[in-house]
């Protein structure tokens, strides 16, 4: 079940008008000057200089320019293009303010960036009424632009947060016990998400017992991976008072009653939890909610270990059954999650547990963890799981 973390809030700059009028008549500047003196917040900048008008552009940062076309030593058209070619200018609105009358002279201001064009002198109210119409969409834009830089810088935050947990939640699971051991295993963990619910992990309880266990959180993401590493921690911490690990139920009642579904924003998970007695061969086990651990003989057949179980921290009072089962020499046992085979094809529908079985049975003809999980691929045409994958196998 996914938990996503709530950024915080995100304040953006307050930002009011600002004119900047280029212009090399004094007269003029004060004339608009006067225009708009009496809008409130309202800043306004005169550059009589053309030649460092790109500068007090930069250093006003406006929201919008009012620029005259004729002026001593400067070509207005190409002065239009300086600011288009600006970066700090590109986007800001640039209105013309030209004593120029000419079809012509105004389609050449807008073919090189203008966003508008007025005949000066203009009326107080067209003037007022432009630089506000300009000035508001380009706030807004600004507005947009700053809250999406945030976002994403937010976005990038969560994303190695989210990164960092998941390279934590794989570094609980244990390492494979390969080469020369009493009991061999594997196993593959593949996430739908940066975050899993699943879990699972094996331990020695005593020199011949071997404590085995899978669990699922419902659903992905933040919720169900804290959850998640939270009850394999109580597990492999033996931190449920007066609990015998070595007896699965125990174990079971024990993280339902640690773990109710009111104290966990109602996320519940299930279980698999089994103990190997390495010099006997047998197998005691508990399940609660979780799907059946499969055997798979030295010969091929494969036998699934039903026992039914209710889901941890859904009800308080829930008791658990163990069941137990003499492992021939050279099997396999295979714990796992849902998601390894509630996968769905497009022409044969939703996989059944029996045609799962049927793959896991393919590993004791010596095909390894990879070719399940290539079968398991080819089945629903496609490399990406919707559920966590986990597979856990121990060869006895």
């Amino acid at each position: 079940m996914s938990n996503d973390a709530t950024p915080a809030p995100i304040a953006l700059t307050e930002h009011h008008i600002k004119v900047l009028l280029i212009d090399d008549q004094r007269i003029v500047g004060e004339t608009i000057r006067r225009m708009l003196a009496d809008i409130p917040g309202l800043e306004f900048k005169f550059c009589s200089d053309p030649t460092i008008a790109l500068q007090e552009a930069d250093a006003f940062s406006p929201t919008v320019i009012l620029q005259d076309l004729v002026m001593p030593g400067a070509d207005g058209i190409e002065m239009v293009r300086a600011f288009r070619a600006n970066a700090s200018t590109a986007a800001t609105p640039l209105i013309v303010l030209s004593s120029k009358e000419e079809a012509t002279t105004k389609a050449e201001a807008f073919a090189a960036g203008a966003n508008d064009y007025l005949v000066k002198l203009p009326d107080k109210l067209e003037i007022v009424a432009r630089i506000r119409y300009h000035s508001n969409a380009y706030i807004l834009r600004l507005e947009r632009d700053e809250a999406f830089a945030v976002l994403q810088e937010q976005q990038r935050v969560i994303a190695q947060e989210l990164s960092e947990a998941a390279a934590y939640v794989r570094s609980l699971l244990p390492a494979p016990m390969q080469g020369d051991v009493s009991v061999p295993s594997d196993w593959r963990f593949i996430t739908s998400s940066s975050l899993g619910g699943d879990s699972f992990g094996y331990h020695w309880l005593a020199p011949d017992q071997l404590a085995i266990y899978l669990l699922d959180v419902c659903g992905h993401g933040v919720g169900a991976a804290l959850l998640s590493v939270s009850a394999i921690n109580t597990i492999r911490n033996h931190t449920l008072p007066g609990t015998d690990f070595s007896v699965p139920s125990q174990v079971l009642e024990g993280l339902n009653r640690a773990f109710p579904m009111e104290k966990q924003d109602g996320k519940y998970f299930t279980i698999w939890y089994g103990v190997l007695n390495t010099a006997t061969r047998e197998l005691r086990y508990a399940s609660g909610g979780h799907p059946p651990a499969i055997i798979v003989s030295a010969g091929g057949g494969f036998q699934r270990l039903d026992l039914p179980g209710v889901i941890i921290g859904a009800f308080e009072t829930a008791q658990y059954n163990d069941a137990s089962v003499t492992l021939d020499p050279g099997s396999k046992l295979f714990v796992y999650s849902d998601g390894c085979y509630e996968v769905f094809h497009a022409e044969n529908g939703m996989m059944t547990l029996d045609q799962f079985g049927g793959i896991l049975a393919s590993a004791g003809a010596g095909k390894g963890l990879d070719q399940i999980v290539n079968e398991v691929q080819e089945w629903q045409s496609r490399p990406e799981f919707e559920d966590d994958f986990s597979l856990l196998q121990l060869q006895v």
